[in-house]
């Protein structure tokens, strides 16, 4: 464990004075009826800015820097007409932001979901280009998606509403101008309409316009494990900082899908004991460890952990606060909060979602001295991957399975390092210290491009 109030995990002497301006500042922006930040004003939105402006003391750039990526560049909204299989016609919001053009085209999933606002893709947006900075990739961020209910809607309505929002969009995206990914409720198949929408508009097959695709129109192996493969990459290398090896060590992953279901199976594949693990149905527990195979074979059969009987069930609130070594967090946002942070009872936090830990829950954690690896960096491996896609689609030259794992490695590795470097130079946390190891890669860029005209 690292001692309290070291560089690592522990609380600074001013940080909570530092969180408590920073969102009295917001509070204060959001007041002003001149600020743009009115317009995708979100509690998401606001932690976004607020992370933001705690790092920004440590990085070291100018006025105009700091001012110009407060706020995303460009933000669409669209109408989207569906025909419901009924014959009915039916009208969704769909939205994309690009929060940063500085380093590259911009980058980001796609999701359908009944939470999707303009704050919300905002905000993701902005994590996504600190995220692509930090790995060092030709990207800017950006996210978006169609605010509806997928599960209400048929296989059929589900490609008309994506075959309609690419075209309400086809002047956004593009392989140099915005590179969509799949996401919440999004999927290979999405990409495909996607891929397929944008190429028959264009007159010829474009591959590299979105990633995330099926292997057989440009897609990359890896792709689809990669998110989960990178969280457990960087655990690996933070619990060795702590000073332990994951065999052995029990951890919790709370979410089952597609980035939490891969870390468990990469922390099982390590001989980590995954003493529990949950999805929306709930959680299952077993303090000798589950047998993840097993787990993944009844939610390929069942959809979901409901009805699993064959160890103690839990719910998601009782998951967050068991004892153990790591908790990787791989579900949505606002899981780590100040109503539950004290409770928490692991020596590594994990964040495999988006901005799951809040401001207020990392206060409470770095008090406690529990180290918090942030989003930034330990979710990094989708987009990492769907660069290597990107490239690939680019040159139709593709690599195998081991070639990507490869250099996804060694991509986490080199920012991971640089992350802790950062924070033990400027005795900041691991977020902060990730946060501004991205800030200066844009920065960068920023001032050597200058503002046009």
């Amino acid at each position: 464990m690292v001692a309290r109030g070291g560089p690592i995990g522990g609380a600074q002497p001013s940080r909570r004075v530092t969180a408590d301006r920073t969102l009295s500042r917001v509070s204060e922006l959001d007041a002003s009826p001149t600020e743009p930040v009115l317009e995708w004003d979100t509690p998401l939105f606001r932690m976004a800015r607020a992370q933001y402006e705690q790092a920004l003391p440590y990085a070291g750039v100018s006025e105009m820097v700091a001012e110009r990526l407060s706020f995303p560049e460009r933000a669409v909204i669209v109408s989207v007409p569906l025909r419901r299989d009924d014959g009915s016609i039916e009208i969704f919001p769909g939205y994309r932001v690009q929060h940063s053009t500085v380093l590259g085209p911009t980058k980001g999933g796609i999701r359908y979901d009944p939470e999707v606002s303009l704050g919300e893709c905002a905000a993701l947006a902005t994590w996504m280009t600190w995220k692509c900075a930090l790995l060092r990739l030709p990207y800017g961020g950006a996210k978006g998606g169609i605010r509806c209910d997928p599960h209400a809607l048929s296989r059929r309505e589900v490609e008309g509403l994506t075959r309609r929002f690419t075209s309400e969009l086809i002047r956004d995206f593009g392989p140099q101008t915005d590179i969509p990914a799949p996401d919440m409720a999004t999927n290979e198949q999405t990409m495909a309409w996607m891929m397929d929408t944008y190429s028959m508009q264009s007159g010829y097959a474009v591959p590299e316009v979105v990633t995330g695709k099926p292997i057989s129109i440009g897609g990359s192996v890896f792709r689809r494990e990669a998110t989960g493969a990178g969280v457990v990459m960087v655990a690996e290398q933070a619990a060795r900082r702590i000073g332990y090896e994951l065999a052995g060590r029990s951890c919790v992953v709370q979410g089952f899908g597609n980035v939490g279901g891969v870390a468990a199976t990469e922390l099982h594949d390590r001989g980590a004991l995954v003493v529990a693990v949950s999805d929306v149905s709930g959680g299952v527990h077993s303090e000798g460890g589950l047998d993840v195979p097993a787990l993944h074979a009844y939610v390929a059969e069942h959809d979901s952990l409901a009805g699993y009987d064959r160890c103690e069930r839990i719910t998601n609130e009782q998951l967050l606060e068991l004892p153990c070594d790591v908790l990787v967090l791989a579900a949505r946002e606002d899981q780590l909060t100040s109503a539950n942070a004290d409770r928490v009872h692991a020596s590594l936090v994990v964040e495999g979602a988006n901005g799951p830990t809040t401001i207020e829950a990392d206060e409470i954690l770095g008090e406690r001295g529990i180290p918090v690896v942030p989003d930034i960096l330990t979710n990094a491996g989708g987009v990492t991957v769907s660069y290597f896609e990107w490239v690939q689609d680019l040159g139709r030259l593709f690599w195998d399975r081991d070639e990507i794992r490869r250099k996804l490695s060694d991509k986490m590795g080199d920012a991971l390092d640089r992350v802790y470097s950062v924070s033990v130079d400027k005795g900041i946390t691991l977020r902060q210290a990730a946060m501004v190891a991205a800030i200066r890669e844009v920065a960068a860029a920023l001032e050597a491009r200058g503002i046009y005209p």
